[in-house]
């Protein structure tokens, strides 16, 4: 029953941290599913929107302006990210990779130091009802309403011109090509509005804990990807639908396995080894049963 009580406990508050988390599951799904264009930058962008929006509420700027410059400098990383891919023809890995590690200069700049306190100052949370920064059932109900105006848009876009030409990209290039698609542009395009997702996350967890922290991005990309593949898991990806929504499902869904896994008494320092582990097996087991299969139809043969 304390498992229980436990895991009830904590529902609400991995809820609220699951909906910041599933514009991460986007950023992450956007190039591995959408564009087949691998890359590991959001483990950047995450924290260098943290960064700009809270250097910008330090300084008085206020919480949207604050938002739409991180959300801004995300974009350009993850535009950098898809040039450097393409430009120089390296791995999209290998140019995100380099790209995080530049990033967490950048950041200790934007910063001028490695953590800002944002308590005292007005968050997007207050601008909508003051106060609300507090209540964490209001907190879940603003960032359920944002999660699905990004779905709404996003949907409306991938049904657009440009939305069909961005699916074309990765899922046949030289038809894409044949038809007159720039991919060079719409690759550009699709990784720099992913990593603007992941800034933009950055931007609301700031102020939803009140404190910006250039390590905010550690293992974010661990929690998305495992967050893309249990949504899959759940609805399938047969649909631009299912595709969009699956990153927030499984998000909702992998937070709380997390509030299991605490309840059951896991400590918080195991967590990082336990999605590893939860997102090796689940990338495994395709190829091991396959595997057992292929043995069984040999024995059968």
């Amino acid at each position: 029953m304390d498992i229980i009580h436990s895991f009830i406990e904590l529902i609400p508050v991995t809820l609220a941290q699951s909906l910041i988390y599933a514009f991460v599951a986007l950023a992450v799904m956007i190039p591995f599913r959408l564009l087949n264009f691998p890359d590991l930058s959001c483990e950047g962008t995450f924290p260098l929107g943290g960064c700009i929006c809270g250097t910008l509420l330090a300084l008085g700027y206020g919480p949207l302006a604050a938002m739409a410059a991180g959300a801004a400098g995300g974009f350009l990383s993850g535009c950098a990210v898809a040039m450097i891919a393409l430009r120089f023809r390296i791995s999209s890995l290998l140019a995100g990779i380099i790209v995080i590690t530049m990033l967490y200069s950048v950041n200790l700049r934007v910063m001028g130091r490695s953590n800002i306190a944002l308590f005292t100052y007005e968050t997007i949370f207050d601008l909508i009802r003051p106060g609300l920064n507090d209540s964490l059932p209001g907190k879940i109900m603003v960032l359920g309403v944002a999660v699905a105006i990004v779905l709404g848009l996003l949907f409306a876009f991938m049904k657009t011109e440009k939305g069909i030409a961005l699916r074309a990209v990765g899922a046949n290039l030289d038809m894409a090509q044949a038809q007159g698609i720039s991919v060079w542009w719409t690759t550009v395009l699709g990784v720099g509005l992913a990593a603007a997702f992941a800034s933009f996350a950055g931007t609301v967890l700031v102020q939803s804990q009140g404190f910006s922290d250039v390590n905010i991005g550690f293992g974010v990309v661990i929690n998305g990807l495992a967050a893309v593949i249990i949504g899959e898991l759940l609805l399938g990806r047969q649909s631009v639908a299912r595709q969009l929504l699956a990153p927030v499902v499984g998000a909702i869904a992998y937070y709380q396995l997390i509030s299991m896994c605490l309840a059951l008494g896991l400590a918080p320092s195991d967590l990082k080894f336990a999605s590893g582990l939860l997102v090796l097996v689940m990338l495994a087991a395709p190829t091991l049963l396959g595997r057992e299969r292929g043995i069984v139809r040999e024995k059968v043969s």
